[in-house]
């Protein structure tokens, strides 16, 4: 899995959900759509939008858990075995676990109750991706855009601290899209600045990675 990342939105809700005769459910979105996050800090850095039907293909086919804090060994629930439920709404990501009859998992839901574990997240591989270019002379702050497509999801999790402890998958992704451009970029006979974006249908992450270049005038 080292083309795995993991993302995390700060407007993501998590609860504990009890109905009587019911086991307990831990209830939240993983992921928002549509909503433009900062990935990156530093010389380096893009605006990244997951959109809607990014996991549809996965929640149909891929095997996914939910974990406590992306930890393996910590699992709450599996789609194949019926204690993770998983669907894409409006809003984005919606999960639903039903944790095991453990005291460290009767822990962790006493912790969401409490409010002392509010955060969600989820691990994840790029599938398909489209990469704007945005290289504007009057607006250094203007960022790159990547548009994830299509993801390969690993795990749903509810996590201590919402954030992001790993983004050198992305920083490298986004390095060869930077790349790339020096020999794709063209300029029309009128002057326009080209935007440049890349669709995947694998990450890219090999020199063997299959990739698709598109070139699109800047509106």
């Amino acid at each position: 899995m080292k083309n795995r990342e993991i993302r995390t939105f700060p407007t993501t809700e998590m609860r504990v959900v009890r109905a009587e005769g019911e086991a307990p459910k831990i209830v939240g979105h993983a992921a928002v759509f549509d909503s433009p996050t900062k990935i990156g800090s530093g010389p380096w850095g893009f605006m990244e939008t997951v959109k809607p039907g990014a996991f549809a293909k996965s929640i149909k086919e891929d095997d996914v858990r939910g974990l406590f804090n992306h930890d393996p060994n910590i699992v709450l629930g599996r789609n194949t075995a019926g204690t993770l439920e998983l669907s894409e709404d409006e809003k984005g990501l919606a999960y639903t676990i039903t944790p095991p009859e453990t005291q460290w998992a009767r822990d962790l839901l006493e912790s969401i109750d409490r409010g002392d574990i509010s955060g969600s997240s989820f691990g994840f591989e790029v599938k398909k991706q489209r990469w704007t270019e945005h290289d504007d002379e009057d607006d250094e702050n203007k960022l790159d855009e990547r548009d994830l497509l299509e993801l390969k999801l690993w795990d749903v999790s509810p996590v201590t601290f919402p954030a992001y402890p790993d983004t050198d998958v992305a920083k490298r992704q986004h390095e060869e899209f930077r790349a790339s451009l020096k020999s794709e970029q063209v300029e029309t006979p009128e002057g326009d600045r080209v935007r440049a974006e890349k669709e995947e249908g694998e990450s890219s992450t090999s020199n063997s990675a299959k990739m698709k270049m598109e070139l699109r005038l800047r509106s």
